[in-house]
């Protein structure tokens, strides 16, 4: 069976405290199997049988959701896809903070315009895919920018992770070998 990682939003923020085990439990009472969490911020791996990502992520959510009483928008990645994300090194000097957002969808060349426009001197983006990536030079709660604004401009939500995070996870779930990930879309090479 396919393993993919799950980001999950509103997890152990804003007052809202999920434990983990009760995450996982809630995750494999719906038939996610092998079923783990990775640190207390919403990250959870799982196998599944469906090669559906986005299948998986409205069932997740719908779950969640009838389970904590409250919207838990979910973002799944193939363990290929998670790996290109974390080989990716857009910018030259990673900076202070450095955080990669995830997308359900591309953004439309209209968003990733809007998204360029809030470079700062402090402040840089690259867009890829279903990715962003956001180089500070200094922590992200001191910058200009903010996830709203960012929001704003892709005209859709996210949800970010720091890169070590991010490439903690691919290294801990390496992706199957084979030139297409299980969702059926190439794997990205860096």
């Amino acid at each position: 069976m396919p393993r993919y990682v799950a980001f999950l939003r509103a997890v152990n923020v804003g007052g809202r405290i999920v434990r983990m085990e009760y995450l996982r439990e809630l995750l494999t009472a719906l038939k996610l199997s092998n079923v783990e969490t990775f640190i207390a911020s919403g990250n959870a791996s799982f196998e599944a049988p469906e090669h559906d990502a986005a299948t998986l992520e409205r069932r997740i959510e719908r779950g969640l959701a009838a389970s904590l009483r409250y919207e838990v928008r979910t973002y799944i990645r193939t363990t290929s896809e998670l790996a290109a994300v974390a080989a990716h090194a857009p910018f030259d000097d990673p900076g202070v903070s450095l955080h990669v957002g995830f997308l359900k969808d591309e953004p439309a060349a209209e968003a990733i315009e809007s998204v360029m426009r809030l470079t700062t001197a402090t402040d840089a983006f690259h867009l890829r895919g279903r990715e962003f990536w956001w180089r500070a030079m200094t922590k992200l709660s001191e910058s200009k920018v903010t996830g709203v604004a960012l929001e704003r401009a892709l005209g859709m939500p996210t949800t970010m992770r720091n890169i070590n995070t991010v490439r903690r996870l691919a290294a801990k779930y390496r992706p199957e070998s084979g030139p297409h990930s299980p969702s059926g879309r190439p794997t990205s090479s860096a």
